[in-house]
């Protein structure tokens, strides 16, 4: 697929696109005879799996150190699977106070609809 159809497909602007790219997110992608970038659907899974990292709170540094493990192959299991236990737990740790706070503001509105109804 073309830029364009890469773009909608993945929700993310070609200057993102090319950023990525920029970065080494995204490496070794086909290009026609004229220079224009071919995407694949592993493409699309990839970006795909950046973004779901990107909206979690991973930092952009940490997942190039992911990008680059997965670069040099399978024998870099274990030290990508290191790096989203550690993501994940820091998720957690987060949702975690999130959900505190929510209690919290619940707590509050429930008062205040005491008090409203009083």
């Amino acid at each position: 697929m073309n830029m364009k159809e890469f773009s909608l497909t993945t929700g993310l602007t070609s200057h993102t696109v090319r950023y990525y790219e920029k970065i080494g997110l995204l490496k070794n992608i086909e290009r026609t005879k004229s220079g224009h970038r071919i995407f694949s659907h592993a493409d699309v899974i990839w970006v795909e799996f950046i973004t779901r990292l990107k909206d979690t709170g991973m930092p952009l540094k940490q997942i190039q150190q992911y990008a680059e493990l997965r670069e040099q192959g399978d024998h870099t299991a274990t030290d990508r699977m290191l790096l989203l236990e550690d993501h994940a737990a820091t998720l957690e740790a987060r949702l975690a106070l999130e959900t505190q706070h929510l209690k919290k503001l619940h707590d509050k509105i429930a008062y205040y609809k005491t008090l409203i109804s009083s």
